[in-house]
Parts: C-alpha cells; sequence; structure tokens
C-alpha cells in the first residue's frame, strides 16, 4: 500500500535486526523496508552472500534508505549481538534444545519492557534458504516463532521481518481501533440530528408517506436508526436538509402547475 508521508517526523530505535547470511541484496532491501514500516532503524548484516554495501538492496529498499545507510557488517553472528543485552532468535522448527518459545507478540511486549528498563536487544534472522543454524539459535535467550498453518508456517525474509516488526509497533502504537475519519466537517451533534429527523419527518407526512396512523411509529424509529448507524456529519445533515427542500420544492411546483 502506498502511504509514505515524507513531511511527518520517522520513528526509529527499538530493537536491532540481524540478518545472519542474507543471500540476495534484494532480500536486504525488502528487509530493511518492513524494518522502516516498523520503526526499526538498526540493521545488523553477517556475512552477506552478495557483499556489502549491494545496489540491490538499495533499489529494493524503496526509500528505507535511513537504514541501509547505518548498517553495520560483521563476519560473525557472535560480533553484531556482543552490545546487546538480550538477544532472540527465529525459527519455524523445533531444534529440540531448551528455550522460551515467545510468539511475536509477546516478544514484542517484552522487548518493550526491556528497552523501557536500560537493555538492549537484538532479533536475529537467519538466510532464506536454511534458516538459522543451531549454533547461532543457542546464542539467543529465547526465541520467536511464528504461530502459522502448521503444513506451510516457512516465511521469506522480509515476510518474517515485517510480523515481528509490526508487532513490535503495535505493541507501542496508540493508534484508535476504530474511527470516524470526517474530512474537513465534524461529527454531528444529537441536536442537529434531531433537527434533521424533524424535517424529514414532516416532509414524509406532507408526502403521505406516514399516512398510516399504526405503523407511524415503527416506520419512524427504523428510519431514524438508519440515520443513526450513518453517524453523519454536520456537513451531511446539511446537505440531506437542503435535497428534502428540494424535493419538497418540486414536489410543490408540480401540483401548482395542474
Amino acid at each position: 500500500m502506498a502511504g509514505t508521508n515524507r513531511h511527518r517526523a520517522a520513528r526509529s530505535g527499538g530493537p536491532a535486526i540481524v540478518l545472519v547470511a542474507p543471500q540476495l541484496g534484494e532480500n536486504i532491501g525488502t528487509a530493511a523496508r518492513a524494518m522502516y514500516n516498523c520503526g526499526l532503524t538498526d540493521l545488523r548484516l553477517v556475512a552477506p552472500r552478495d557483499g556489502w554495501p549491494n545496489d540491490k538492496a538499495v533499489a529494493a529498499a524503496s526509500g528505507a534508505d535511513a537504514v541501509l545507510s547505518k548498517a553495520r557488517l560483521y563476519s560473525r553472528t557472535e560480533d553484531a549481538i556482543a552490545d546487546l543485552n538480550q538477544v532472540y532468535v527465529t525459527t519455524a522448527r523445533d531444534r529440540y534444545m531448551v528455550k522460551r518459545v515467545l510468539t511475536p507478540r509477546a516478544a514484542a511486549a517484552e522487548i518493550r519492557a526491556a528497552i523501557a528498563g536500560g537493555k538492549s536487544c537484538g532479533i536475529v534472522f537467519g538466510p532464506e534458504r536454511t534458516g538459522l543454524l543451531n549454533d547461532d539459535i543457542a546464542l539467543g535467550d529465547r526465541v520467536i516463532r511464528v504461530p502459522l498453518n502448521p503444513a506451510f508456517s516457512s516465511l521469506n525474509l522480509a515476510q518474517a521481518v515485517l510480523v515481528i516488526g509490526y508487532e513490535w509497533f503495535q505493541s507501542g502504537d496508540e493508534t484508535l481501533p476504530n474511527e470516524l475519519v470526517a474530512g474537513h466537517s465534524r461529527p454531528a451533534t444529537k441536536e442537529e440530528l434531531h433537527r434533521f429527523f424533524d424535517h424529514f419527518e414532516e416532509a414524509l407526512d406532507q408526502s403521505g408517506f406516514l399516512r398510516t396512523a399504526d405503523k407511524r411509529p415503527g416506520m419512524v424509529r427504523n428510519l431514524r436508526n438508519l440515520f443513526q448507524r450513518a453517524e453523519c456529519t454536520e456537513q451531511e445533515l446539511r446537505t440531506l436538509h437542503g435535497v428534502i427542500t428540494a424535493f419538497l420544492g418540486a414536489r410543490e411546483k408540480r401540483g401548482g402547475t395542474r
């Protein structure tokens, strides 16, 4: 989805993302893009197969230059995590090691709490074809495993970074789960809504639509509920007032020409 706003301040910080032996520059670039989507900027590369820097990574990053320009290169995983206090390793397979396994959501909450307490954290991802070696898994304090279809749980590198990065971002995000975006108007007040109801029902009375007395209360309630659910803005109600007035004027004009 398009939606980059370069005039807004980018979020940064969070855990380091360590890519061990990534095979393709394009995969490094798309992983960097996923990182920047989620406000992560500390990228560490361990022995990338095609070398570093890499033009294909820059092209695939689609503007996430702030991540790539600061990427650090290491020859060993141990060196890439040496300054970290808490390390999480990712794998989709059971490695038969005694380690606590967390979902991305649980890991994100734990990492956020650790960083708030002054610890530095990192998340380690393995190469595209094989994932992390057992020796790299052994370097981690925790394992992160994404719960997916057991018959097909493998993710590509950028997908894995995005899923875990998204949970990190969400753990500190305060976006409302549901919000009415009213553009340049504002939500209508109940007074404005009731004024519209009066106008609308007066027009329906004049047209004869509400002529059946015993059915009128139920019909009025149903129509009011319809507009209540619509969550109209002040501008929309003014437009509806205008529509009603126009219909009434046209009706009176037709009646006057007969």
